[in-house]
């Protein structure tokens, strides 16, 4: 490993969108940090990457395991000293039946924000002092089209049509919130932070949607490469897709 290598976190990197981003990380000469909850799958992962040529490491971290993030932070500090990104990829859908209004339950729509919510909060502050020992430093949110208000209020647009959920989209627009506020709160350190919507794509967090999706994980990967490699024209605080800035 260089000592001026990249070291790029992505959680929820053994498989989907992660995967495809922790692979693309890698083609570009990155030291990548493959974040999964079951490490065995993270170390497969890894190892694939490693095959193709790329340098991989797995890392165990379940996002809503605060003390396990802890840890990961202090074997990526022990190991390589500084972080330069951090994509904080993982996330689930949770129980669908639970989010819906009507029979909703509290308990279904806890679940989804531990994960998509404060599990990034949990690993972005442990992240936070390794970041600060970068020259510049970059978080990318994996977020969803199905946050942004605007589309799912325009009855032109295709999100206007999908049943109401009171979990997985609520859950991703503060997650949008969410980047707002640490970009205000980081940027004077030069810490740029952004979401993406990356697109329904074709991976198994996807396999319930009823109609057919003919976006890879790698298509869906793209813009968060993007944003996480850009240089001083890098924005911080915007939420964005592959056509430029999606509308809040």
């Amino acid at each position: 490993m260089s000592d001026d290598a990249t070291i790029a976190l992505v959680t929820g990197a053994n498989k989907g969108i992660g995967r495809a981003v922790a692979s693309r990380f890698a083609e570009l000469g990155m030291t990548v940090l493959v974040g999964a909850r079951d490490l065995e799958k993270g170390a497969e992962a890894a190892a694939a990457i490693r095959a193709a040529g790329g340098v991989a490491y797995p890392i165990g971290l379940d996002v809503t395991d605060r003390r396990g993030v802890t840890a990961a932070a202090e074997e990526i500090g022990d190991r390589f000293d500084h972080l330069d990104i951090l994509v904080n990829n993982a996330g689930i859908a949770g129980e669908l039946g639970a989010q819906s209004p009507g029979p909703a339950r509290l308990d279904g729509m806890r679940a989804v924000f531990e994960t998509n919510l404060f599990g990034v909060v949990t690993v972005t502050e442990a992240m936070l002092p390794l970041l600060r020992r970068s020259p510049a430093a970059r978080i990318v949110n994996v977020s969803s089209g199905t946050s942004s208000m605007t589309w799912t209020t325009d009855a032109t647009h295709y999100l206007s049509r999908m049943p109401g959920s009171l979990g997985y989209p609520v859950s991703k627009a503060a997650l949008n919130m969410l980047t707002v506020q640490y970009a205000k709160a980081l940027s004077h350190e030069g810490i740029l932070v952004n979401a993406v919507a990356p697109g329904a794509c074709d991976t198994d967090f996807a396999k319930g949607l009823p109609f057919r999706l003919t976006r890879t994980a790698a298509d869906g990967a793209a813009v968060v490469v993007r944003l996480a490699t850009l240089g001083r024209e890098c924005p911080t605080g915007g939420f964005f897709d592959d056509n430029g800035k999606v509308p809040w």
